[in-house]
């Protein structure tokens, strides 16, 4: 099978903002992932004595050295996807928003990659508030590291890749506000003669008002839902499995499980479900799929559980060497544990990816889906999103860029006699630009404004912030 189950930006999960009133659970790090985080920085300066690689010659526009660079959204951090794309969609050169496809590379047993980029930063809301609009300077000091075997840049063969990102932010007036957010995904491929095996972990530690992602970590998505500060551990697996029943026929399974644990006095929740397609190659180019996901809301007492069955119909489309589309489509039957009556709504995520030319790269999608309410018992909402980003090389060595996205967040009541009048607008707009120096060092500025417009007034606020990076890599 020559697909590639890997174009993890192009689509959205459910992040959504919970945990239980009174959890009581300490906000330290655990000795487990203290280990963790120790044992990748001890692995990262090993592989620094051991290995040699050239460093490419692009900027990383963003803070981190991922190449899903491709969606924004109001979701820490997107899954692989469910639909068979062609390899071609995902090559792309590794920390460049908007680099040209590549190939994997001279094939290694070992790889790897490490820098830091450090930002100074104006923001005049760093608490995302309605009424105490508080403004300040800060500083995010954010090494990275990448560590592999196999195929870790095109994705296309046999790999196992680790990708850590801690952001240490400090801020000049309020260091009551200082904190660590952690970045962590595993990634694993392996093809068989006829099955192939896909799987990604995700650990997102984030401590502040922002829902930072290895696509973005100066805050175009803000936690709109609890709309403050807060603590989330956020745990996501990812597992999808592919199998040729002939040239043309193949199978995809896939298993999805998401945890969203606060530390503090919000609704935590967990959700676990399961799909099966059949998929079927109608032309080189086009890929169509049909089939259905079940699953499985648990959420804290005395929130009622939640139950999902969704159908859906899938489309990928590789229109030219240039332009890449995907589609799903379908409806969701939702059942909240006999506490109301069942929900029928869409599901949709559509997305294109177009190189019209050399160093420009448009992404777009658009999603909808169901995610639970971490602040009001008994409410979920819909959140429907679309996201644009654009990226320009110019003159070699300098790099425009454009991300803008939209979100409308709709509640509903999860029991009978809730009321859920509260409806969210959120977008944000990004314009940044970034040169680059040496073949090592990179340097920009950027400039972002994000909004939150909802029918409760307390959630609405509104945010400015400039700030300049820089960026070594080896």
């Amino acid at each position: 099978m020559n697909e590639n189950p890997n174009l993890g930006a192009m689509q959205t999960y459910p992040y959504p903002f919970s945990t239980p009133a009174g959890t009581g659970k300490s906000a330290q790090p655990t000795g487990a992932g203290l280990a963790l985080i120790a044992g990748i920085f001890i692995a990262c300066t090993l592989a620094a004595r051991g290995e040699d690689t050239t460093a490419q010659e692009e900027p990383l526009p963003s803070s981190t050295d991922s190449t899903d660079y491709t969606m924004a959204e109001t979701n820490a951090a997107p899954p692989p996807p469910s639909l068979p794309y062609p390899a071609a969609a995902y090559g792309s050169k590794e920390g460049v928003p908007g680099g040209e496809p590549v190939a994997s590379g001279e094939p290694r047993r070992f790889h790897y990659r490490f820098g830091l980029t450090v930002r100074g930063v104006y923001d005049d809301n760093i608490n995302i508030s309605h009424t105490d609009r508080i403004s300040d300077y800060y500083f995010a000091i954010e090494p990275w590291v990448t560590l592999g075997f196999g195929d870790i840049e095109g994705r296309g063969g046999d790999y196992i890749r680790l990708d850590y990102l801690p952001s240490f932010l400090i801020f000049v007036d309020h260091s009551d506000n200082d904190a660590v957010d952690h970045l962590i995904r595993l990634e694993a491929r392996h093809q068989f003669s006829r099955l192939t095996l896909y799987l990604r972990q995700d650990v997102d530690i984030l401590n502040n008002a922002n829902l930072n992602s290895f696509i973005d970590t100066t805050g175009q998505q803000a936690n709109i839902d609890v709309s403050t500060t807060t603590r989330l551990n956020l745990y996501v697996t990812r597992a999808r499995a592919y199998y040729d029943l002939t040239a043309k026929v193949f199978l995809s399974g896939e298993f999805d499980a998401s945890i969203y644990d606060y530390t503090n006095d919000f609704i935590n929740s967990e959700i676990f479900s399961g799909g099966l397609y059949v998929n079927y190659k109608w032309t080189p180019k086009v890929t169509v799929g049909i089939g259905g996901t079940a699953g499985y809301d648990n959420v804290d007492d005395p929130n009622p559980d939640q139950t999902f069955e969704q159908v859906n119909v899938r489309l990928s489309y590789e229109a030219t060497g240039k332009l890449n589309f995907y589609g799903s489509v379908g409806v969701e039957f939702r059942q909240f544990d006999g506490n109301r009556s069942e929900r029928t709504s869409p599901t949709l995520e559509l997305g294109a990816m177009y190189h019209p030319f050399d160093g420009t790269t448009i992404t777009l999608a658009a999603s909808t889906l169901i995610l639970n309410s971490g602040f009001f018992p008994d409410q979920d909402f819909q959140a429907t999103n679309v996201v644009l980003r654009i990226q320009q090389r110019m003159l070699q060595r300098v790099y425009l860029g454009l991300s803008a996205g939209y979100e409308n967040a709709d509640y509903f009541a999860t029991a009978n006699g809730v009321s859920a009048p509260r409806e969210d607008n959120y977008w944000f707009i990004e314009p940044s630009v970034d040169v680059l120096i040496t073949r090592f060092l990179s340097a920009g500025a950027y400039y972002l404004h994000r909004r939150d417009d909802s029918s409760i007034a307390f959630f609405s606020f509104y945010d400015n912030q400039v700030g300049v990076r820089a960026t070594v890599r080896f």
